[in-house]
C-alpha cells in the first residue's frame, strides 16, 4: 500500500499535480528519507525531459548529491534543503559536544593568492573556498554540482539558459547584500581583457552570456547545449564583492591589497569564515562567521589556521606534538607515524588527482619536449609500477591513460597505449628521433646535449624520493636531468610564466572527465593549466564534442577518445593515481575528508576539551 502511495505521488509531480518543494513535504510524511524522496523526485525531472535536451554525462546541472548524474537531467535542481539533508543522511554527522576552539592545519606549502578567481593551487582554494561561495559547490556525495549562493536552478526547455536563484539572506562579511549584480561583475571581470583569471579559457568556450534577472536572479546562458555547463561556468567562478572590486582593472588584481592580504578590509567574501590574517610563508588564519546567511554551515569552532611548515618531517613532528590537529601524510611517512601516534584518526582514499611531470613544449624556449616520440621515450624509461609501490609504497596505482580512478571517464581497459618500462624501447624511440649518445653517455643533436632542469617543490617527502628516482631512470637512457627544489609559489609562477623546462607537481580535476583545462591550445596560463604549451587540433575538436554530446554513455567514450590521444601523444608525463593520507588528532570530530573534498566537513568539525 505505502508502495502504491509513494508511485501516485510520482506520477502527481510527473504531471504538474505537485510542486517539487509539495512532492518531499508529502514525501517526508509518508516515511521516505530526504534522499530517498529527492532520488525520486529526479527520477520523474528525467523521466520527462526528452531525449534532446537530456545531457547527463556524470556531470549534470540538476544531478543530485549521490546521484552521479546518471538519473537524468532534470529542469529543476535539487534544492538547498534536498541537499543538505542527503548530506547528513550521507555522512551521519555528530551533534557538537561543545562549541569554539582552534584547528591548526599543517602544510609544507603557503597559499598565493586571496581572490578565489586568481587561484590556481589547491592551497591557496582551501582558504578562499570558505571566505567565498559560488553560485554552486561541490557535493562531498559524489563531487558534481550542489547549490552554493544558488538555493537551486533551472534549465530552460532548449537546454541553453539556466536560471539561479541566489539565497536573499546572504550577505558579505561587511554586511552588504549579495546580489544578481554581483554574480555578474564576477563573470565580467573574470573574461575581461588582461584578466589573470586561469578559468578565463574555460567560462568563455561554454558562457555566450551572464544576466541579471532581478537582485536575486541570474541567468548563464550556453553557446550551445553542453552537458557540463555548470561545471565549466557556475562551477568556475566564485562571487566577489563588485563594491571592493569594480574600481580595480582586473590587470591589476594580483597586485592588489584585497589579494596579497595586506588590507584585511578588501577580503570580504560571503562564506563562513572570515579572514584575519596572512604571514606569508607561516600562517593564515580565518575565523568563524557566527551569523553566516546559510544555518547549514555556521562553523562550530571558532577559528581555523593554515600553518606552513616548510619540511613535511617538521609537519609530521608537530602532529606527533600535538602542536597541529590535522596533517597530509606521504606514504615514506606513514608507518613511522602510526607507530607514534596509535590514537589519531587516519583517513585514506582515492582521490580525482595525479602527479606529473610538465615537459615545456614551447619552442622559442626550449626544443627538448616538442617531439611525440621523445616524450613517449621518457615515459618508457621510467618504472611507474615500481615507483607506485617502493616510492608510494602501494597507496598509488600506475597511471595509464590521464583519467584518475574517480573520473566518469576511467577506463583503463580503454586506453591505447600503456607505457611499461621498456627502456630497450625507449632508446629506440630516442635513436629513431636523431638523439644520439654521446661520449659522456648523455645524448645530443644537432649539438645540443640532452640536458634540463626539472623544478620540484621544496618540502615534499615522496618527491625528494622521486626525483632521484627519475635522474637516474632517464640518465639509463641517455637523458640528463638536473633536479631543483623550490618554494611552491615559485614554482607556479615559473611554470605558468613559461620560464621553466621541466616542473613537477600535482594536479586535481571534477570527476567528469573533461581535461580540457589542461590540453586546449587556448588553456595557456594566465588563461588555464596547459603549462606544457601542448597544441593538438584534433584535441580541440575532441574536447568540444564531449561537452556537446547529450548522450552520457556517448559522451564518456568521446572523453576516452581524447584521453586516448593525448596519452598516446605523451603530453605530460602522468606519473600515478595515488590515495591520499590525512591525519587527524582524535580530539577532533566530523573531520571526514574524502577524495571530493579533503575540508568540506570543516563547518561541522568540533573539538574536545577546548
Amino acid at each position: 500500500m505505502e508502495r502504491l502511495r509513494v508511485d501516485a505521488l510520482v506520477n502527481q509531480l510527473r504531471g504538474g499535480h505537485l510542486d517539487r518543494r509539495q512532492f518531499m513535504s508529502r514525501a517526508g510524511a509518508l516515511g521516505l528519507s530526504a534522499g530517498a524522496a529527492a532520488a525520486l523526485a529526479r527520477t520523474a525531472g528525467a523521466q520527462d525531459a526528452s531525449p534532446s535536451a537530456s545531457p547527463s554525462p556524470g556531470a549534470s546541472p540538476a544531478a543530485s548529491p549521490g546521484a552521479g548524474g546518471e538519473t537524468g537531467y532534470a529542469l529543476t535542481s535539487i534544492t538547498r534543503e534536498e541537499y543538505w539533508a542527503a548530506v547528513r543522511e550521507q555522512f551521519q554527522l555528530e551533534e557538537p559536544g561543545q562549541e569554539g576552539g582552534i584547528v591548526i592545519y599543517g602544510e609544507t606549502s603557503d597559499i598565493r593568492v586571496l581572490n578565489p578567481n586568481l587561484s590556481t593551487d589547491v592551497y591557496s582554494g582551501l582558504i578562499t573556498g570558505y571566505i567565498f561561495d559560488g553560485l554552486v559547490s561541490e557535493s562531498p556525495i559524489d563531487g558534481f554540482p550542489a547549490p552554493g549562493l544558488a538555493d537551486y536552478w533551472e534549465r530552460s526547455d532548449d537546454g541553453l539558459t539556466y536560471t539561479f536563484h541566489l539565497n536573499q539572506a546572504a550577505t558579505w562579511h561587511d554586511g552588504q547584500p549579495v546580489t544578481a549584480a554581483d554574480v555578474v561583475f564576477s563573470f565580467e571581470s573574470a573574461l575581461a581583457e588582461g584578466s589573470l583569471s586561469p578559468r578565463k579559457s574555460t567560462v568563455e568556450e561554454y558562457l555566450a552570456g551572464v544576466e541579471k534577472v532581478d537582485d536575486y536572479t541570474v541567468a548563464l546562458t550556453g553557446k550551445e547545449r553542453y552537458a557540463t555547463f555548470i561545471e565549466n561556468t557556475a562551477a568556475q567562478i566564485l562571487v566577489i564583492p563588485r563594491h571592493i572590486w569594480e574600481s580595480v582593472d582586473p590587470a591589476n588584481w594580483g597586485s592588489d591589497p584585497g589579494n596579497t592580504g595586506q588590507d584585511p578590509s578588501r577580503v570580504i567574501g560571503s562564506g563562513p569564515f572570515t579572514f584575519r590574517e596572512w604571514i606569508t610563508n607561516d600562517h593564515v588564519t580565518i575565523d568563524k562567521r557566527a551569523d553566516h546567511w546559510d544555518p547549514n554551515v555556521v562553523p562550530v569552532i571558532d577559528e581555523f589556521t593554515f600553518r606552513v611548515i616548510p619540511e613535511a618531517s617538521a609537519a609530521i613532528q608537530a602532529f606527533e606534538a600535538g602542536e597541529i590537529d590535522i596533517v597530509g601524510v606521504e606514504p615514506p611517512q606513514i608507518e613511522s607515524l602510526r607507530q607514534s601516534t596509535p590514537d589519531a584518526t587516519y583517513s585514506e582514499y582515492d582521490t580525482t588527482g595525479f602527479n606529473y611531470y610538465i615537459p615545456l613544449q614551447d619552442p622559442a624556449q626550449s626544443t627538448l619536449f616538442v617531439d611525440v616520440p621523445v616524450r613517449q621515450a621518457m615515459l618508457y624509461a621510467i618504472d611507474r609500477q615500481l615507483m607506485a609501490e617502493q616510492i608510494y609504497l602501494g597507496y598509488a596505482i600506475q597511471a595509464d591513460g590521464s583519467q584518475p580512478v574517480l573520473s566518469v571517464a576511467y577506463r583503463p581497459d580503454q586506453v591505447n597505449t600503456i607505457y611499461n618500462y621498456d627502456t630497450a624501447r625507449a632508446s629506440q624511440l630516442l635513436e629513431e628521433a636523431g638523439w644520439a649518445a654521446g661520449d659522456d653517455g648523455i645524448r645530443a643533436k644537432d649539438g645540443v646535449r640532452f640536458s634540463f632542469e626539472c623544478l620540484f617543490p621544496e618540502g615534499v617527502a615522496t618527491y625528494e624520493q622521486l626525483l632521484p628516482y627519475l635522474q637516474q631512470a632517464w640518465r639509463e637512457v641517455g637523458i640528463e636531468m638536473v633536479p631543483a627544489s623550490v618554494p611552491f609559489p615559485s614554482l607556479i609562477d615559473a611554470i605558468n610564466s613559461g620560464a621553466f623546462q621541466m616542473g613537477l607537481l600535482g594536479f586535481s580535476w571534477s570527476v567528469d572527465g573533461g581535461q580540457g583545462d589542461m590540453f586546449r591550445c587556448n588553456a595557456v596560463p594566465p588563461a588555464g593549466f596547459n603549462r606544457m604549451r601542448y597544441c593538438n587540433e584534433r584535441y580541440d575538436e575532441l574536447d568540444l564534442a564531449q561537452a556537446l554530446e547529450l548522450d552520457p554513455a556517448r559522451r564518456v567514450e568521446i572523453v576516452v577518445e581524447a584521453s586516448n590521444l593525448i596519452n598516446d601523444e605523451a603530453a605530460n608525463g602522468i606519473l600515478v593515481f595515488s590515495k591520499a593520507i590525512t591525519a587527524s588528532q582524535p580530539r577532533l570530530h566530523n573531520y571526514l575528508p574524502n577524495g571530493y573534498s579533503e575540508f568540506w566537513s570543516l563547518p561541522f568539525v568540533w573539538v574536545e576539551g577546548e
